[in-house]
């Protein structure tokens, strides 16, 4: 009994110490006074100061645009590299691996300065599609460490099968290998979406001055002091992840679920 009470303590404590800063910062997008010590009272004014903010609000657009079309993108080479690695020999596939993990060991900031100095010296503009390549290029790696465990899981056979039983090497594709790995697919775009909504770092040194992300446009905002219209933004981003991650887990379980007869 105590030692129930003991694990269940030390996992809420975990939660609040992650939730808490979250919680805080709904609480301030509902509070009418712009200081964060006072509570002057419950309003939605902030949300509708959101909307009328453009730039804020075109930074949102820009955001969304990027992480989509990347991940998109990424998805797209990733598994197609993922599927070529996974057709090599032991040795060149270890070696492919180990230098696909390597984009994901280092620091954003190497990353992010060794880009901008690329475009540089292709004498590229930085602008949205430095971003957009930028962001491709570090979620591909993610991408590819999703698909392979689930082409590790395939048998190869089904695929030979579907061939000599007539079927183009594309259809057998479409219709053999991709719903197995669909969902190490389907993780990794999210993972890759995720990855470039949240990046800082590399969209900070290859993005153009005529160019922000919600990312750049905060830490702008943070030197002359955050407005309340981020904290009720955060909020709207916060509930959205939430409300897809509740609709996935629970289409996940409706899958397992057996079915009564």
């Amino acid at each position: 009994m105590v030692k129930k009470f003991i694990e269940r303590f030390y996992v809420g404590l975990i939660l609040f110490f992650l939730y808490a800063p979250i919680i805080i910062l709904i609480i301030l997008s509902f509070n009418s006074s712009k200081s964060r010590s006072k509570w002057g009272g419950f309003t939605l004014h902030w949300y509708k100061e959101l909307f009328k903010n453009q730039s804020i609000m075109n930074a949102l657009y820009t955001t969304l645009i990027i992480a989509f079309l990347s991940a998109l993108i990424a998805t797209i080479i990733g598994t197609a590299a993922a599927i070529a690695i996974n057709n090599m020999k032991k040795t060149p596939r270890t070696i492919m691996v180990a230098i696909t993990n390597i984009p994901m060991l280092n620091a954003d900031i190497v990353t992010g300065i060794s880009l901008m100095l690329l475009f540089v010296a292709l004498k590229f503009t930085l602008g949205f599609t430095s971003v957009l390549i930028s962001h491709i290029t570090f979620n591909i790696p993610y991408v590819i460490l999703s698909v392979m465990p689930k082409l590790k899981q395939l048998n190869p056979h089904t695929y030979e099968a579907a061939l000599d039983l007539g079927a183009s090497p594309v259809y057998a594709f479409f219709k053999v290998i991709m719903p197995d790995i669909f969902p190490g697919v389907l993780t990794g775009f999210f993972l890759a979406f995720t990855m470039s909504l949240d990046d800082f770092v590399i969209t900070h040194f290859t993005k153009g001055p005529e160019i922000n992300t919600l990312s750049t446009k905060i830490y702008t905002e943070v030197r002359k002091g955050i407005k309340p219209e981020i904290y009720a933004l955060s909020t709207l981003m916060f509930i959205a992840v939430l409300l897809l991650l509740i609709i996935i887990n629970r289409r996940n379980t409706d899958k397992k679920s057996p079915v009564r007869r």
